[in-house]
C-alpha cells in the first residue's frame, strides 16, 4: 500500500495521551510504533518500504505477492487488503504541500492492481476500473490546511484529527487505516456531541463501485432555474431557497456519503447552485482574491442554513472542461471544490465540518463542447443533509411545487 500504513499502538498506551507521540501518525516510523508496545515489526507484509529520498510512497509490489495467507493483513469488520477491490491508499500531511499541478504530476505514481490501474498522487488515489475514473481524497487535508495546529490521534486503529473552533467546540474528523471517512462530529463546551457524518453505519469499506446507487431519474416537477440555479443571476432568497429546500422526489431511506458521491441520480434529488460567479484558470485551482468575494451570497445562505440546523451538510462539487486527460481534469476539479471550501471557511467563517467535496472531472459539462470553456471549470454547491442523515431522509418532498 502506497504510504506508511498505520500500525495498531500497544493496549497498554495511556488513555490520555500523556506520552503520546505529536508527530502525525502517516508520518512516523512504524518501528517506533511497534517498540512501544514491545513488538518486532514483521515485515513480510510489505512495509519494507524503500528509503530512497522523498520516494517513499513507492512499495515493490512484488513483496506483497509474496505474502502467505497469515501476513495479508485484515480491516476492521473482516475487510481484507488483498480482496479484489480494495482500494490501496493511505495520507501523509507531506501530501498537502503542493503549490501547482506540476508539483502534482511529478509526485503522481502509478500502479497496477488485479486489472485494475490504481493512480496515487499527494492528498489523492484515483481508479480507472471498467473505464470509469474514481477519486478518494484525504478527508483531512482541508481541516489541516485550516488549521495548522489540528491534532491527530491515534485510537485503536483509528486516526482522529481535532481542530478546535471559536466558541469551545471542537471538531472531529474520523478515518481508518485507509483514510476513509468513517465519522465527522462536533463537540460542544458542554461535551454534547453531534454526529453531522457517519460512513461507517452500513459496515465495512466496499469498492467505490459497490458505493454507486443507481436509481431512476427524479422527475423534475419545478421550472428548471429553480432545480439548477445560477448563482450570478439569483438574489440570496433564491440561493437560499435551492440549499434548504427538500428533496424533489422521495428519498427511501439512509445513504452513506460514499454512496452520496459517486451516485448522480441520488445526488439529483437535491437542488443545487452553479457557482458560475467563480470560474479557474488552465491547470489550477486557486481561487484569486477578486472572484473570492464573490461567493459572499453563497456563504451567507449556507451560514443561515447552519444557523437554523447545525447539522446540514453541504456537497461542493468540482467541474472542468474537456480539454486534457481524464486523470488530469478529475483531480483538478476536486482541488477546485476543495479550494472553495475554504475560502468559504477562511473568509467567510462558514463552519467547515458542515462542508464536503467531490471532484467529478469533464462529467458533466455545462457548456457542451469538447474545446477550452471557462464556463466548464467551476463548481456547484448541493445540501445532502436528508440524503445522509436518517431523520431527515424520513422527509418527504414538497407535495405542492409551483410548476
Amino acid at each position: 500500500m502506497p504510504g506508511r500504513p498505520f500500525v495498531p499502538g500497544g493496549a497498554g498506551a495511556p488513555p490520555d495521551g500523556r506520552d503520546f507521540d505529536r508527530r502525525d501518525p502517516r508520518d512516523q516510523d512504524p518501528r517506533d510504533l511497534d517498540r512501544r508496545d514491545g513488538r518486532d515489526l514483521d515485515r513480510r507484509d510489505g512495509r519494507d518500504f524503500d528509503r530512497r529520498g522523498d520516494d517513499r510512497r513507492d512499495f515493490d509490489r512484488r513483496d506483497l505477492d509474496r505474502r502467505g495467507p497469515d501476513d495479508r493483513g485484515d480491516l476492521p469488520g473482516g475487510y481484507r487488503r488483498d480482496a479484489p477491490d480494495y482500494v490501496p491508499g493511505g495520507f501523509r500531511r507531506g501530501d498537502i504541500d503542493v503549490r501547482s499541478y506540476d508539483d502534482v504530476r511529478r509526485a503522481r505514481r502509478e500502479y497496477n492492481e488485479n486489472g485494475r490501474l490504481i493512480i496515487r498522487e499527494p492528498g489523492r488515489v484515483i481508479v480507472r476500473d471498467d473505464d470509469r475514473y474514481f477519486l478518494r481524497h484525504d478527508e483531512t487535508e482541508r481541516f489541516r490546511l485550516l488549521d495548522r495546529d489540528a491534532r491527530v490521534e491515534r485510537r485503536g486503529r483509528d486516526t482522529v484529527t481535532i481542530i478546535d473552533r471559536p466558541g469551545g467546540y471542537q471538531v472531529f474528523t474520523v478515518v481508518d487505516d485507509d483514510g476513509r471517512l468513517l465519522r465527522r462530529y462536533r463537540r460542544g463546551p458542554d461535551g454534547r456531541e453531534v454526529v453531522l457524518i457517519d460512513n461507517s453505519y452500513a459496515g465495512p469499506p466496499r469498492s467505490i463501485q459497490q458505493d454507486v446507487v443507481v436509481l431512476p431519474p427524479p422527475d423534475i416537477r419545478i421550472p428548471r432555474d429553480r432545480y439548477v440555479v445560477e448563482a450570478e443571476r439569483a438574489d440570496q432568497g433564491a440561493i437560499y431557497e435551492a440549499l434548504t429546500a427538500p428533496p424533489v422526489a422521495p428519498v427511501e431511506r439512509r445513504y452513506t456519503l460514499d454512496q452520496v458521491r459517486y451516485s448522480p441520480t441520488l445526488r439529483a434529488r437535491m437542488r443545487s447552485v452553479d457557482i458560475d460567479t467563480i470560474t479557474f484558470d488552465t491547470g489550477s485551482w486557486e481561487v484569486t482574491p477578486d472572484q473570492a468575494q464573490r461567493l459572499a451570497t453563497i456563504a451567507a445562505a449556507i451560514n443561515q442554513a447552519v444557523q437554523n440546523n447545525p447539522q446540514e451538510v453541504f456537497l461542493i462539487e468540482g467541474y472542468t472542461d474537456a480539454v486534457g486527460a481524464d486523470v488530469d481534469n478529475l483531480s483538478l476539479s476536486d482541488r477546485r471544490a476543495q479550494s472553495v471550501a475554504e475560502v468559504l471557511t477562511r473568509d467567510f467563517k462558514v463552519p467547515p465540518e458542515n462542508l464536503t467535496t467531490q471532484g467529478y472531472g469533464e462529467q458533466y459539462l455545462k457548456v457542451n463542447t469538447q474545446g477550452a470553456s471557462r464556463e466548464n471549470r467551476r463548481v456547484t454547491v448541493r445540501r445532502i443533509t436528508p440524503l445522509i442523515q436518517q431523520q431527515q431522509a424520513q422527509q418527504q418532498p414538497q407535495q405542492q411545487q409551483q410548476r
